[in-house]
């Protein structure tokens, strides 16, 4: 399906998050620009720091002093600017339009609260907009919403302690679609659990936004695991975007010289060989190199990518890059 064919749920445009430190400022997201459509599971893959989650947090208002959002808009199809929502009007997104499943889902838990009662609670602080129903309906519906997840109805009436880990996050899942969002970000739900609790987890994600028909944007490290669940992947490096696709065209065909390498490092049972990192170190958001953020470590840099920056633009359908190299392709005379 064509870009053309798809109707768009969320429009982020020059979206900039900073970070004010007594060393200066630090452009943990960087005039970021992204279009996500109704029903597409899109992932976003990067190092630590490279602005995945604050991208997400800021989405969701979640971004604390001294982080600020300094720019940028976040437009919902109806026309909903999420940046420039009140605290009141961001409340009552929450969960009904745009909904997060954490990535600890013990620190996200109340631990003297039992899980039913946290799914009940939860409901009805973001459906004041609606009549509250009686106490056994709301216990039903979090009875339903556990099953969603494959839970029994016990697990209702267990604290978060006597949960497994991939319990807990089933139950954070169960917490995200309680109101049916349109919009489920996933922040590396699957960390700090095992390889088949993992599948079994994204299984669930993927089964539930097939039912909901809602979008999912994946935030994540694992390049396989997108692979397995995202339609579409963005690359993010120093707080900006480097390079959206496609996700067979990105494993297939990569464009930037980042995603090269991070697809290279991704292990392979065809093939020995001795493993090899990105070189060099991820760069400081308070002293970013000049020009081209990635220059520094790229292995294709030439003369002019410390003195320029590069733009995102299209390298082929459905396909965009951040790369002087494409740049100096399409500026060059045709023969």
């Amino acid at each position: 399906m064509s870009k053309a064919d798809k109707e768009v749920l969320l429009a982020i445009r020059n979206l900039e998050v900073h970070f004010e430190t007594r060393r200066g400022i630090a452009r943990a997201v960087n005039e970021v620009d992204l279009t996500l459509y109704k029903g597409e599971r899109f992932g976003l893959v990067g190092e630590s720091g490279s602005g995945k989650t604050t991208l997400i947090l800021a989405l969701l208002r979640m971004i604390k002093t001294p982080g600020l959002i300094a720019g940028g808009s976040a437009t919902l199809d109806d026309g909903t600017d999420l940046i420039q929502l009140d605290r009141e009007q961001v409340r009552q997104a929450r969960l009904k339009r745009v909904a997060m499943v954490p990535q600890g889902a013990m620190n996200s838990l109340n631990p003297v609260m039992r899980i039913g009662e946290q799914l009940m609670l939860t409901m009805r602080e973001h459906a004041t907009d609606r009549p509250s129903p009686p106490k056994a309906a709301q216990l039903e519906r979090a009875i339903e919403l556990l099953a969603k997840v494959g839970l029994k109805p016990e697990v209702a009436r267990l604290y978060p302690h006597e949960l497994s880990g991939g319990m807990k996050q089933r139950a954070c899942i169960a917490q995200a679609i309680s109101l049916n969002p349109q919009l489920i970000l996933a922040d590396e739900p699957t960390s700090a659990l095992d390889v088949v609790v993992q599948r079994q987890i994204m299984q669930t994600l993927r089964q539930l936004q097939h039912q909901l028909n809602a979008t999912v944007l994946l935030v994540g490290h694992d390049m396989g695991l997108m692979a397995q669940f995202a339609e579409r992947v963005g690359i993010m490096y120093g707080g900006k975007l480097v390079e959206v696709g496609r996700v067979e065209e990105i494993f297939h065909n990569p464009q930037h010289p980042y995603t090269q390498l991070l697809i290279s490092s991704i292990p392979s049972f065809e093939t020995k060989g001795e493993f090899k990192g990105i070189p060099g170190v991820a760069l400081s958001l308070l002293d970013p190199p000049s020009g081209c953020l990635f220059h520094p470590r790229c292995p294709e840099s030439m003369p002019q990518c410390s003195q320029r920056a590069p733009i995102l633009q299209t390298v082929a359908p459905d396909h965009l890059a951040s790369c002087l190299l494409h740049e100096e392709v399409a500026d060059a005379p045709a023969s």
